[in-house]
């Protein structure tokens, strides 16, 4: 029986939290530039102006159909917060990535094959509460999180996050970015709600 996550439910105007694996457990970067790739991709696919290849061609485009609020990759996983706007977009968004980044990683790296363990895995958000707690969870990830260079918070703490990258559904929760960093610092509050956001969480 697939994951329940797998199974995604696809509803507009909605919040999730998506997760995906290298497969085995295998790393997905290597090396600082496989981060920035991936990191390309979200410009590529989520800035207001549509991008185009070599050869003229444009890319998909998603601006506006949805908004990724938070992010963290991972060396063996990334996660996402993201806000759906339009039906399927989620979907074709992740299809989108996963794809060119698969293409780029086997290419440069001499592989065949899946590199994800599945397919994303997606879990609908249906409370603020659970928004708030969840964006803190993806920027506790790494070790060092307050410094990490792979994950969104260091744009919650600029103030002044790239055009494809939108943190105001969850900042306006709080009372400015220093209210959420303090929200994100506090450990105890965190390990307190952690087992009743683990059915909310894509990677459970």
């Amino acid at each position: 029986m697939p994951s329940r996550n797998i199974i995604k439910v696809n509803v507009p105007e909605s919040y999730y939290h998506v997760y995906a694996r290298g497969t085995n457990k295998q790393k997905l970067f290597l090396e600082a530039n496989d981060y920035k790739y991936f990191l390309g991709l979200f410009e590529r696919y989520l800035s207001k102006t549509p991008a185009i290849d070599r050869m003229g061609t444009v890319y998909p485009h998603f601006n506006g159909k949805i908004e990724l609020l938070t992010y963290c990759l991972m060396q063996n996983h990334f996660h996402l917060l993201l806000y759906q706007v339009e039906t399927s977009a989620m979907e074709k968004l992740m299809r989108s990535i996963m794809t060119s980044y698969s293409r780029y990683f086997n290419l440069k790296y001499k592989r065949t094959g899946s590199l994800f363990e599945s397919r994303y895995k997606a879990s609908l958000i249906d409370q603020d509460a659970y928004l708030q707690h969840i964006s803190r969870y993806i920027h506790l990830n790494p070790r060092g999180w307050q410094a990490y260079r792979y994950s969104s918070l260091l744009h919650y703490k600029s103030g002044d996050p790239p055009e494809w990258l939108k943190p105001d559904k969850v900042l306006d929760l709080f009372n400015g970015s220093e209210d959420y960093l303090a929200f994100v610092a506090d450990y105890e509050e965190h390990k307190q709600i952690l087992d009743e956001l683990k059915y909310h969480l894509a990677d459970r």
